[in-house]
């Protein structure tokens, strides 16, 4: 039906007859002259209908937004002083001679021909709207250019496109599996997999040796900003390669992503350990363009008559720590009041603070609630281990170990983001060196990743004292965001069961859940590793997006619903007895 895109219509254009398709932007009437902005998921153009083509005129005086019409027209330069440098198209228009309607449109509730804000639950519901919008065009556009540049720069790697099955059965990856009935197998379930990663596995011990897939996965968790039920993750496994050479096949890969896709050049990949990043940054995902570091000042604090730090310096699970902020001393109390309540959300029972409004003048030059719980002396240490100088806040963090690392990692990006310190551009990072294990509240070990990551030692050394292995596990990190996250994968039955023995899943467990894993860990399987990234997350960083919902065609919401299909729904009596299922009324506890 048509011969143009609208977007792409330009100078080289000028006198060509054309036929153009799409949705009525805009109508606007000049004095007998009418003007259609006319709008396809390229762009738009602008179509100029007058009197004289009286048939198509009488048409165009009666179309409105949201109609989709056909245009028949001969482009031509626009006239002196209308030409619109903000658009693609806006130095040509179309003179047109006929006028289709193809459909007419209801007034719709969401207005797109200016940025208007509209509730997210309107936005989902008439979501075919939504993504009429150009922003939301543009970044599916976009999203499919960066997973073509993906698939692309794997292909040319010797990676293989292979699929990996959505039904399968339940696994332990951290997060609850969206389960599905069987008909055929009475009273059995399938699960939804939080990701391939046994599958990709086993690929390796069929000798694939290099697997990609963009895979969908799911998992039933509770939602934020850059989470979904359902969600899109960059698939990858390869044999025979260590940790260093797969971290720099996949720098490569995103390097090459993001100067294709938007012409950046990444730079460097620093790599941290994560006992330094927590250290400096109190987070495994710590944004560098903050130039903000937390420094240990327990030793400071032991013999200080304030309980609320000489007591967490004394304890070896606890920590105290101290953020210096240049220029923080012009923060209003209001603000830290601000700044007060939101770490309280991460376990602080308070920010202590000192402002440093004049260095020179010694103790007379700062102002904190706090400075009467200090003598001279260990105020002049804790100003000299910061190199505090004038105008400096420092904020103050002390309690156990991960209430202090979250809080004070949190506020880092708070105050910066108050005082608008954080840097432009991109700065990545890897981080390695994790803990294998991870400790419940309850003393239970579980996997910091998942339980077929391989430990840096040996199996002897591994029951020795599994709270001290390191994993052979990396996570890159962009912007203070975890893009993607794998390891070097545990490739034979004798540590992997070595491994379900310290997470306490005994063999028969381990058989009859992981079975299948273990089979092929025992018939040959190569050293193998992989990774995967967060595809939604990704083109959420690239396009400046606030939520992954922006950047994912028909997404759920918070509550994991579907406005726009109304899902999740009743199913009829008929397939609940199919499927040997009775319902009964939540528990209300």
């Amino acid at each position: 039906m048509r011969s143009h895109f609208c977007g792409e219509l330009n100078e080289s254009n000028v006198d060509e007859d054309v036929t153009l398709c799409g949705w009525v932007h805009r109508r606007r009437d000049h004095g007998g002259v009418i003007f259609l902005d006319l709008r396809d998921r390229e762009g738009l153009a602008q179509v100029v209908y007058d009197p004289d083509a009286e048939d198509s005129f009488r048409i165009a005086e009666g179309v409105r937004s949201e109609f989709v019409v056909a245009v028949k027209g001969k482009v031509r330069l626009r006239p002196k002083g209308t030409v619109n440098d903000e658009m693609l198209t806006g130095r040509v228009e179309i003179l047109g001679n006929e006028l289709t309607v193809l459909n007419t449109s209801e007034t719709p509730p969401i207005q797109l021909d200016e940025h208007v804000e509209v509730g997210e639950d309107v936005r989902l519901k008439y979501r075919y709207i939504d993504l009429r919008r150009p922003e939301m065009s543009d970044r599916l556009r976009f999203r499919s250019k960066v997973g073509n540049i993906i698939r692309n720069f794997l292909d040319n790697n010797s990676f293989l496109d292979i699929e990996t099955p959505l039904l399968t059965r339940a696994t332990p990856e951290g997060a609850r599996d969206y389960l599905v009935p069987s008909r055929t197998h009475t009273n059995r379930f399938f699960a939804l997999p939080q990701s391939p990663q046994l599958f990709k596995q086993i690929l390796m011990a069929s000798g694939m040796d290099r697997y990609y897939q963009i895979a969908k996965c799911f998992r039933d968790e509770d939602l934020r900003a850059d989470r979904q039920p359902e969600f899109t993750q960059i698939d990858i496994e390869t044999s025979f390669m260590e940790e260093n050479q797969i971290m720099e096949i996949m720098e490569a890969m995103i390097k090459h992503t993001f100067k294709k896709a938007l012409d950046v050049e990444l730079g460097d990949f620093p790599r941290i350990t994560y006992a330094d990043a927590i250290k400096s940054y109190g987070s495994d995902k710590p944004d560098l363009r903050i130039d903000l570091k937390l420094v240990d000042i327990a030793d400071l604090m032991k013999s200080v008559e304030f309980k609320v730090f000489s007591g967490p310096a004394n304890d070896e699970d606890s920590r105290v720590v101290a953020l210096r902020v240049p220029g923080g001393a012009k923060l209003t109390r209001k603000i830290i009041d601000d700044l007060t309540e939101y770490v309280a959300v991460y376990g602080a029972r308070g920010l202590a603070w000192i402002k440093v409004n004049d260095l020179a003048s010694g103790p007379e030059g700062l102002q904190s609630p706090i400075l009467k719980f200090m003598d001279e002396e260990t105020i002049k240490n804790l100003l000299s281990t910061l190199s505090a100088e004038t105008g400096d806040i420092i904020f103050f963090g002390a309690d156990k170990l991960k209430i202090v690392n979250e809080a004070m990692g949190a506020l880092r990006i708070k105050v910066a983001e108050e005082l608008d310190i954080v840097a432009s551009g991109w700065k990545p990072a890897w981080i390695v060196d994790f803990p294998m294990f991870d400790m419940t509240s309850d003393g239970q070990l579980t996997s910091l990743h998942h339980p077929f990551t391989a430990p840096s030692l040996s199996v002897k050394e591994l029951k020795e004292d599994p709270t001290k292995a390191l994993s052979r596990a990396y996570d890159m990190v962009l912007n203070g965001t975890e893009l993607g996250g794998g390891s070097i994968r545990i490739h034979d039955a004798v540590m992997q069961r070595a491994v379900f023995e310290v997470l306490g899943i005994d063999d028969d467990e381990a058989r009859e859940k992981f079975g299948f894993l273990l089979d092929a860990l025992s018939y040959g399987c190569p050293p193998h590793g992989g990774i995967a990234f967060g595809f939604d997350r990704l083109i959420m960083l690239m396009t400046n997006s606030n939520s992954i919902r922006d950047v994912i065609a028909f997404p759920k919401t918070q509550s994991a619903s579907c406005p726009l299909t109304e899902a999740p729904g009743d199913v009829s009596s008929r397939q609940l007895r199919e499927l040997s299922i009775r319902l009964r009324e939540p528990n209300p506890n």
